[in-house]
């Protein structure tokens, strides 16, 4: 069932899509976030791909070594279809447009989605996060690359959300994160297009005593507060920041990927990645390139 025309253009999203319950998770998340959408639901496979039950039966079926090869992919395509048209089925459950995305893969997930991205012209790319920590964090995920090569905005979804995190979903302000830069206005636009009817709020993290406060923006109410953990870590940062979106039940936090320049560049990119592993609600990242 789609959803209803309220007038606003539909923006036009790239879903990543394996199966996965953080993969369900973050289409039902970003369906309450964005009600009315068209989404491609994008599966990458990459040969020969089956599941390890399948492959076995694959196995005993081929007589010899380029038989095999030709129904491992034929299987393997027909699993990413499958697992895509799940994903279309829920979307569309959800009151989304949505097609299925198939694409063959040789590695590399992250920048097939930002080619992908590009090649439809998406708004906006959605993606799960197991909400990985510790030392498997600090390896990386598909989902950490995704942000950081994507020229589109990405909804980073983590999983699993507590009741209380899906209510805030459902009808709690966007908070966007500033430092008065032109990245973090980059964001706050990308906020107020793609969520024109929600409360928006900028948070401004003050690292030091009398440091320069942004500058409030029309129609946005600017709140600033004091870092939590130790001024100038992006640990610390980011975490006031999720802090402070938890207590005013954010329905979802939003930053630039960069702030100003020179070191502080630098230290803005690590308070977004910090961010996808502190901040238990969606986390939208804008990319520089954004408009």
């Amino acid at each position: 069932m789609s959803a209803p025309d309220t007038g606003v253009p539909r923006p036009r999203v790239l879903v990543g899509y394996d199966g996965s319950p953080s993969a369900v998770n973050a289409i039902e998340a970003a369906a309450t976030l964005l009600p009315s959408a068209t989404a491609s639901i994008l599966n990458l496979w990459e040969p020969p791909f089956t599941s390890p039950e399948l492959r076995h039966r694959v196995m005993e079926r081929a007589s010899n070594a380029e038989a095999l090869g030709r129904l491992l992919e034929t299987e393997g395509r027909a699993e990413a279809e499958r697992l895509a048209g799940n994903g279309v089925k829920l979307a569309r459950a959800a009151g989304w447009d949505a097609e299925p995305l198939v694409k063959r893969t040789f590695g590399g997930d992250g920048y097939q989605f930002a080619r992908t991205a590009e090649e439809l012209d998406a708004d906006l790319m959605v993606v799960g996060s197991r909400g990985m920590s510790g030392m498997r964090a600090s390896m990386g995920s598909v989902s950490e690359l995704v942000v950081h090569v994507s020229p589109v905005p990405v909804l980073v979804v983590p999983h699993p959300l507590t009741t209380a995190e899906w209510a805030a979903a459902v009808s709690g302000p966007v908070i966007v994160g500033t430092d008065g830069s032109d990245h973090a206005q980059r964001a706050l636009t990308a906020a107020t297009t793609l969520f024109p009817h929600r409360k928006r709020l900028l948070l401004a993290v003050e690292e030091q005593a009398n440091s320069p406060a942004p500058t409030a923006v029309e129609g946005t109410e600017l709140v600033t507060v004091r870092c939590s953990g130790r001024p100038g870590r992006p640990r610390a940062t980011a975490s006031t920041l999720a802090d402070e979106a938890a207590r005013r039940g954010a329905a979802v936090l939003v930053v630039g990927s960069r702030g100003r320049g020179g070191a502080r560049d630098t230290l803005v990119g690590h308070v977004a990645r910090a961010l996808l592993h502190c901040a238990h609600r969606p986390v939208l990242v804008v990319p520089t390139r954004a408009a």
